[in-house]
């Protein structure tokens, strides 16, 4: 069977897009597994399906290159949004979607870039002591729609340079770790180069291995850098692709809301996928 797809990129997070309102993919975990293979498949950290929703304007399904499904993905949340917009699923600037449970609210703000009303984050643990491979390092736990930990450098003498972490050896062995499980975490590695402005290193659960770019993972490491350095509006986010998203909150004490994720969402191509 031959499926059509769009290959997508949110910041250097990159996607396979399918239609799915009419059911043509009946097992999204299996399908997931294959498209995104980069050797035997097309290619990508996960599989975004668009489907019929009784909530919003349409339903967002995503799934990890693995099959599994671990909670939002604001780089897949702009990039579904931009091709329903272009494909003529919803025909104003701001619209919604369903996702996890929750409704999200997507403008238009441009042709290929799009911003996200998200999920106000829940669950801070802060200052968590974390031992691997005979170090402890210091980290901060927080939810904003799936779970990410944040480590800065400059808390983490062990770290040393952001250029020269192993993300996949000691973001692999944080994301197992007895603290976060049964589910475990993904793990973000954060510097401030500059006022409001910071640099991250993303290793994702599901793809299993760092990505260019982590949009919930910046949302997460937007705020706690706001609460730590005293920050306002906006935190200027630079990920490894070298692109930057941007993150806007209204803040009460430790507490946020009002946030928002704003990047770009452009079509690489598009294709069959025999399956």
């Amino acid at each position: 069977m031959k499926i059509l797809f769009t290959k997508m990129s949110g910041a250097g997070n990159d996607f396979v897009v399918v239609d799915n309102r009419s059911g043509i993919i009946t097992d999204p975990q299996c399908f997931a597994l294959a498209v995104c293979h980069r050797r035997y498949g097309v290619g990508a950290d996960g599989l975004l399906l668009v489907e019929n929703s009784h909530k919003a304007d349409f339903l967002m399904q995503y799934y990890n290159s693995d099959g599994s499904n671990a909670g939002m993905c604001g780089n897949g949340g702009r990039c579904i949004a931009k091709y329903a917009y272009d494909n003529g699923f919803v025909s104003k600037s701001t619209f919604t979607f369903e996702a996890f449970d929750y409704i999200y609210e997507a403008t238009r703000c441009a042709p290929t870039l799009y911003e996200l009303k998200m999920k106000e984050p829940q669950d801070a643990r802060l200052h968590q002591r974390i031992t691997i491979n005979g170090i402890t390092l210091l980290g901060h736990y927080l939810n904003t729609g799936t779970d990410h930990v944040v480590l800065f450098t400059d808390e983490n003498a062990e770290l040393k340079s952001l250029d020269t972490i192993d993300v996949g050896k000691i973001g692999r062995a944080i994301r197992h770790h007895e603290l976060f499980q049964p589910k475990g975490t993904n793990v973000n590695f954060v510097s401030m180069i500059g006022s409001n402005k910071i640099e991250i290193r993303t290793y994702e659960r599901g793809v299993e291995d760092e990505t260019l770019a982590c949009g919930t993972g910046s949302v997460a490491s937007a705020l706690l850098s706001a609460q730590r350095y005293g920050w306002n509006n906006p935190v200027e986010v630079k990920v490894r692709s070298g692109e930057s998203l941007f993150v806007t909150f209204q803040s009460s004490g430790n507490q946020f809301s009002d946030v928002k994720l704003r990047g770009n969402a452009v079509i690489t191509f598009t294709g069959e996928f025999e399956f």
